[in-house]
């Protein structure tokens, strides 16, 4: 089957192409550019989208989601995660290790991929966990699991808190090429918190997650990145300091990159005043000053990647009191509306917008997407970044209905979206 993509604004960071053109899609790739597709047009397998007046530009990828399975499939499944990463414009996604069993070993890499190759409907990058079990206590089958397909390693939402183990972590993953992927949380300065902690958390009487429980471990895996030259990934920044840090640490040339989340750059922590557990995540919202931070971060470079830390939880979990809720966001569904608001604030242009969420977290794992290169895989999407959209929970593709921002009219519609030269999702 071949794809005719007509006269759409092509955006690839990857090549500087910023232009209107037409793209040829032929046995998964991307086969030309073809200025004249009169005839192209009338031929028979091929089908054409015509792409006029919207973006063009390579699959996003999201380098940190949750898709629960295997062990939490009432929360979420690949497949129902994949069909939520296709709705939401992505072909690509990085999904954390804190499964049941957690993904420390090839055994549970090969389920995953297993399982995302007749399941899914986009690619599923899996990343392992440092320790066994996310224990924090004996390292994990590093190799094992990169060899099997890994693409990195973190124990996400569980931080390694002994520096000595994170300092052999990221000594071991040299051999590989990977980065080590860090939660940064300090267990000791966060225990027991529930929110940000400041002036929103007093008036309302929930404990509160100090700023300084993030920096302390950004500064230390710098450190520990700065000693033994891995490549260190920072996680969902979200306080001023740790965009500080980082951005220090990069002058110095230290190997460190970051992401950060939709819901830290678009929300504060009051939106926690109606006790809504749907914005209780970890990291924390955080407060204004942090917020700003975060937007000079991503326009600076500092932040490299935009990742929604897509966390889905059932209805039932999120319904309880807020100390008792879990943590995280149903985020593939709302990323890039959200992300495309940046654009519209002036924080970024639209090809640095672009450029986060492909070729940027594409050379972070060290995988061939997030290009349109001629002779790459055709992952693509097409979006209307102004057509307006509200955002609906109940019809969200995830099972995790849990988000902050249901009822948000927002503007940014995915309306194609193109795994491997096939069309796996339109609007």
């Amino acid at each position: 089957m071949r794809v005719l993509i007509k006269g759409g604004r092509v955006i690839d960071p990857s090549q500087e192409i910023d232009q209107t053109a037409n793209i040829l899609i032929e046995d998964g790739k991307v086969k030309s550019f073809p200025k004249d597709i009169k005839k192209l047009e009338k031929e028979s397998d091929i089908q054409v989208i015509d792409a006029r007046g919207n973006i063009v530009a390579p699959g996003l990828i999201d380098l940190h989601v949750h898709l629960r399975e295997p062990g939490f499939e009432h929360k979420e499944t690949i497949r129902t995660g994949c069909e939520a990463a296709a709705a939401g414009g992505f072909t690509s996604v990085v999904c954390m290790p804190n499964t049941n069993p957690v993904n420390d070993n090839a055994s549970v890499t090969e389920y995953i991929l297993l399982k995302a190759r007749t399941e899914g409907i986009v690619n599923v990058f899996p990343v392992g966990a440092i320790t066994k079990g996310e224990k924090g206590e004996i390292l994990a089958e590093i190799g094992e699991m990169w060899e099997a397909g890994c693409v990195g390693i973190s124990d996400d939402g569980w931080p390694v808190m002994n520096s000595k183990l994170m300092r052999h972590a990221m000594e071991y993953v040299k051999a590989y090429g990977i980065p080590v992927i860090s939660h940064a949380e300090d267990l000791n300065l966060s225990a027991h918190g529930v929110m940000n902690e400041g002036f929103t958390s007093t008036i309302l009487g929930l404990r509160g997650i100090p700023n300084a429980s993030e920096e302390v471990m950004v500064s230390r895996d710098i450190t520990l990145a700065e000693l033994t030259g891995a490549h260190l990934h920072i996680a969902h920044v979200s306080t001023a300091g740790a965009v500080r840090l980082i951005r220090d640490a990069k002058k110095r040339g230290v190997n460190v990159t970051a992401e950060a989340t939709p819901h830290h750059f678009s929300l504060t922590d009051k939106v926690v005043l109606s006790y809504d557990t749907n914005a209780k995540v970890n990291p924390p919202i955080r407060g204004e000053k942090d917020v700003e931070a975060i937007k000079e971060g991503l326009k600076d470079g500092t932040i490299d990647v935009i990742a929604t830390d897509h966390a889905p939880h059932s209805e039932d979990e999120k319904k309880v009191e807020f100390d008792l809720a879990p943590f995280g966001i149903s985020g593939l569904e709302t990323g890039l509306p959200l992300s495309l608001q940046l654009v519209k604030d002036g924080v970024l242009t639209l090809p640095e917008l672009v450029k986060k969420l492909t070729v940027n977290p594409a050379k972070i794992i060290g995988i061939d997407r997030g290009t349109l290169k001629t002779g790459a895989i055709a992952d693509v999407v097409i979006f209307d970044p102004d057509k307006s959209v509200k955002v609906d929970r109940e019809k969200f593709r995830s099972k995790g209905k849990n988000t902050p921002f249901h009822g948000w009219e927002l503007s940014g519609c995915v309306l194609h979206t193109i795994v491997g030269g096939k069309v796996v999702f339109s609007g």
